[in-house]
Parts: structure tokens; C-alpha cells; sequence
């Protein structure tokens, strides 16, 4: 009997699952690239042209804006990166490259840098990309009155200069050894200078067709996209779908092709379910509660330790993250990240302790609200109440107060006194420490403010000796995780569901989501020998999650 046959009809009749039939088909030479799973560099000839990319994702508002500067969450991120480009680009082995930029050099001392352009890059409406485009993008978020969220960061910038259509010189106000990575900053994108950003329009893989903000983007492929080959989709849309269950049920049901912020505590299930594979990528993404220290009891530091050691971390990883994720430690630097100051004690569950250092502060107990809601993240109302549990055995009462997803970024983050959050880290600790922690930061949901902590945060930024910048990003750390003012409780591995129909690069990035929030122009449908047979065993299978195609 025929070898291919057979293997036919094993799959047919449910012996045989997706991925096994697939590596018994390599073993018999069928060119095959696998569905769903991570493709080898060998693979990726056989990505799919065409088809229409459908994301199913949480994160998204009534109140978003296609302005560059105001994206707080991942829908709007997402958007961006379809359609504009930055200077340099973060690849998926988490090095930095260039993109729009095609080099850059700094003066001694970090302060003077300049970037050449790629040339031939076409923006949407046609204009070329040159140097006064980068200028008008980088000077949005710097001019006088801007409400960009990175206003403080990219304010270090004094002057920018054109020397001819494709140089752009930079001169900041102080040195900062990391700018390069700064210029990959999702905020930091550019448009051309003639229309600026409200168009939407920009140089990436897909133009916008229409936008109704917290509900649906629809978006075409760029004909004249300047990386050759890019994107292998004819067209992308993207659903605002808040809850997780409604999210799950889209994919399974093939009412989209990829979902974002799969439940951690169901994930399982659904990567049961054929057809579907759930990915899992760990990175800087971390839980936190932020309190405003400007406002009592959090004024108090024994306060503010004490509430760090109510929370029982372990039992939050487990309930809310099902385990995909680690406990924190108070910081917002991961524990694999460069210069991470492993010296510090992990914060444990201490309800006795934390009962000790109110009264030490001459409370007998204390009881604060503490604002949540799950456009935080997938969990963080169950993560609030969770908290108010373990919190009562240090005779501390916590009133959950439950917001309303819709708007919750932009009326009760930096606005209620205690609120739950999520950061999605970023790739140098002096990225994180400014934009999160600076005094006077547009993102400073703390207003915790340490002068000591100011001053290293300046000095790290601009020394260049590796060792001596250890000791102060140490020393930096040990000053937060003494007297901050945010609980960092977890780091959570970023979980997406992936139809069966996409081929996913083998190493994707950790630094965001979706690979980066660029699966639009790295990702395609899969092509594969057998999608005939595949298709109509899907349909022959539908329902019996026990032999699914993962």
C-alpha cells in the first residue's frame, strides 16, 4: 500500500495527530510546512502569499487615537506597527537593527548622534521619505504643550538637524548611551510631514482602510513596501474582542486567525482545541499595583512595605498566571535582563511583618480601595480580590473597587490612588526607569520620588564604563525595592493563540506581543501539501478536542 496513503487515512480517522502526521510526512520526503507551529529558516519559502490577516485582540478603547504619542495598550500598538516604521527596529533575538535607519554614530559622550537614512521608502500617499520627515515625527512629541506619553523621554533632544534628504543630526541636552534603542520606541514612529499623523498614514506593510477606534481596523497590504517580499498578506483586520472567553471562542471557531492575552488559567483548554496552538513567550511583561505616594497612607513607607509583603505571590502566579510566569521581586527589571542586581532578598508573604511595620507607622490596621478592572490585564479584578484575601491576615482591609474596562487607562491609571497595571517592560533598565519612574514622567504612575534614585538614574544614563553603571543600576534597584512605591508581584509569559493556518518564524520577539506586534509583516498563512485534507478532516473532527491538530 501506498506509505502516503496510509498516512492519509490514519490522519483521517483520528490516529494520528496534526504535528505527528506532519513529521511522519517529512520523514517520507512531502514538502510540508507545518501549520501553527514555528517554522525553521528552511520553511519559510514556503509561506503563503495572500489572504487576509485577522486578529482577535484585548487592549483596545473608545478613547484611542491614531496619534503616535497616546498609545497606552495593545490594539493601538499594534495598529502602529502596521502602519508607520521607525528609525530601528528590535529583532527577534532581541538585538537592535535598523530600519528606517540605516546607521548611526554618537559623538564622546553620547550627547551628538547621527542617522542616515534608508533611501527609496515611499510613504502611503507617495511622498519619499526624507530627513524632514523624521524631524516633524520626533518634534511632535517634543513641542511645547505636546501630550505625548514619551514628551519627558524624547525631551532630552535639544536639537535635531537636516544635513541633506537622508542625515539627520541629533544633539540632547545630555548624553544617553542607550538612544538608539529609544528610537525604537512604539510612541516614536514616523509620518510624513506634509499630512502628520492624524491620516494615519505612514511607510509600513499596510495602509489604513477605515478605523472606528476600540472596536475594528481594517487595513490593505502596501503595494511598495520597502522590504522586498513584505507582507505576505494581502490585507489585516483587527477586532477589539475585551472579553478572554468571547476572544478564545473567536479563534476556535476560525472567526479569527490569532488572538492576544490568552488566559493564562485556560490555556490549556484551548491549546486542546483543533486547529489551535496557544504560544508562549516569556519577556519583561510584569503585573504591578502603583500607588500614588503623594496621597495618604501611601505617603507612609511602612505603608508602602507593608502592602508589598501582604500579597502572597506564590498563590497569585499560580491562580492567576496557571503558572506561566514568575513572581516578582518589587522591580520592573526582570531577573534576565542586563544588570539585574541579584543581591536583593525575594519579598515574601509575611502578613506578621507587614502588621508590625503599621504599627511601627501608629496604625492598628488600615483599609484602603484599590481600583481594578481586566483591561489592566486578563485576571486583574480575580488578581485585586485575591490580594484583599491574603492582605486581611495583616489586618489590612482592601476594598476591590471594580472599574469599567472602557476608559480604564485613561480615567483610573495615574487617577485613583491604587489601581492595578501592566507594563510590557522594556529592553534597557534605563528605558524602564524613565519612562515609568522619572521625576516628572508623563507615565510616572508612583510619583514616587527619591533624589538619590535621580541622580544614578542620570549618571547611568550617560556612563559608559559596564562596571561602574552595574553598581548604580544595583544601587537603583535596592532604593525601589526599599521605599517604592509599586508592588511588583509578577512577570507573565505572553500567551497567543494561533490558528493552524499560520506560519510563525521559528524565534519570534519577546519584547512585545503578537512577535513584536509586527506579525502583520513577518507572519503569512501556511502552505502545505495536504491543506485539502486537512481541511476536510477539520470538518470530520470538529469537536472532539482529545485529537486535535496540535
Amino acid at each position: 500500500m501506498n506509505p502516503k496513503y496510509e498516512l492519509e487515512q490514519a490522519f483521517t480517522q483520528g490516529k494520528l495527530t496534526r504535528r505527528e502526521f506532519l513529521q511522519r510526512s517529512a520523514l517520507l520526503g512531502a514538502s510540508v510546512a507545518a501549520p501553527g507551529l514555528l517554522l525553521s529558516g528552511a520553511a519559510q519559502a514556503e509561506m503563503k502569499r495572500g489572504g487576509v490577516l485577522r486578529l482577535g485582540m484585548g487592549g483596545g478603547s473608545t478613547t484611542d487615537t491614531l496619534d503616535p504619542g497616546t498609545h497606552t495598550d495593545s490594539v493601538g500598538i499594534n495598529l502602529e506597527h502596521q502602519l508607520r516604521n521607525y528609525l530601528t527596529e528590535i529583532a527577534p533575538d532581541g538585538s537592535l537593527v535598523g530600519e528606517l535607519a540605516t546607521s548611526w554614530e554618537a559623538q564622546p559622550g553620547a550627547k551628538k548622534w547621527t542617522f542616515e537614512l534608508l533611501k527609496g521608502v515611499e510613504f502611503h500617499n507617495g511622498k519619499s521619505l526624507t530627513s524632514e520627515d523624521v524631524i516633524a515625527s520626533v518634534q511632535h512629541h517634543i513641542k511645547e504643550g505636546s501630550t505625548s506619553a514619551v514628551a519627558g523621554q524624547m525631551g532630552k533632544i535639544s536639537s535635531m538637524t537636516a544635513d541633506g534628504d537622508h542625515v539627520v543630526h541629533f544633539e540632547l541636552s545630555a548624553g544617553n548611551a542607550d538612544f538608539p534603542w529609544l528610537m525604537s520606541d512604539y510612541h516614536v514612529s514616523i509620518f510624513p510631514s506634509d499630512v502628520g499623523w492624524e491620516p494615519g498614514i505612514g511607510s509600513g506593510p499596510f495602509s489604513l482602510v477605515s478605523y472606528e477606534p476600540g472596536v475594528r481596523a481594517e487595513m490593505k497590504a502596501n503595494p511598495n513596501y520597502f522590504k522586498e517580499g513584505r507582507p505576505y498578506f494581502d490585507a489585516m483586520t483587527i477586532t477589539v474582542i475585551q472579553d478572554v472567553a468571547a476572544r478564545d471562542n473567536a479563534l476556535k471557531t476560525g472567526q479569527v486567525d490569532a488572538t492576544n492575552r490568552v488566559s493564562q488559567r485556560t490555556a490549556h483548554l484551548l491549546d486542546r482545541t483543533a486547529g489551535v496552538t496557544v504560544m508562549k513567550i516569556v519577556g519583561t511583561k510584569h503585573y504591578t499595583v502603583p500607588m500614588l505616594v503623594m496621597q495618604p497612607p501611601f505617603d507612609n513607607v511602612k505603608v508602602r512595605q507593608a502592602l508589598r509583603l501582604a500579597v502572597d505571590r506564590e498563590a497569585l502566579l499560580k491562580t492567576i498566571l496557571g503558572g506561566h510566569g514568575a513572581v516578582g521581586n518589587d522591580l520592573p527589571i526582570g531577573r534576565n535582563q542586563e544588570f539585574y542586581n541579584t543581591e536583593l532578598p525575594q519579598r515574601e508573604y509575611d502578613p506578621d511583618q507587614a502588621a508590625f511595620l503599621l504599627k511601627e507607622a501608629g496604625m492598628d490596621g488600615l483599609s484602603v480601595e484599590l481600583s481594578a478592572a481586566n483591561a489592566a490585564f486578563d485576571g486583574a479584578v480575580d488578581a485585586a480580590v485575591l490580594y484583599a484575601e491574603h492582605a486581611k491576615a495583616a489586618g489590612i482591609n482592601i476594598n476591590v473597587i471594580r472599574e469599567s474596562n472602557d476608559g480604564y487607562w485613561s480615567n483610573v491609571w495615574q487617577n485613583k490612588p491604587w489601581s492595578m497595571c501592566y507594563w510590557s517592560g522594556r529592553p534597557t533598565q534605563d528605558w524602564m526607569w524613565t519612562i515609568a519612574y522619572e521625576d516628572g514622567g508623563d507615565w510616572n504612575d508612583n510619583h514616587w520620588s527619591n533624589p538619590r534614585f535621580q541622580e544614578l538614574l542620570i549618571q547611568a544614563r550617560v556612563e559608559t564604563d559596564q562596571a561602574k553603571r552595574k553598581d548604580m543600576y544595583w544601587e537603583m534597584q535596592a532604593l525601589h525595592w526599599e521605599e517604592g512605591g509599586t508592588v511588583v508581584p509578577l512577570f507573565a509569559a505572553d500567551l497567543m493563540g494561533v490558528s493552524e493556518n499560520l506560519a510563525v518564524p521559528e524565534v519570534i520577539s519577546s519584547n512585545w506581543e503578537l512577535d513584536g506586534h509586527r506579525c502583520g509583516e513577518r507572519w503569512s498563512f501556511a502552505w502545505f501539501e495536504f491543506q485539502e485534507l486537512f481541511e476536510s478532516v477539520r470538518k470530520q473532527r470538529a469537536g472532539v478536542p482529545d485529537h486535535g491538530f496540535d
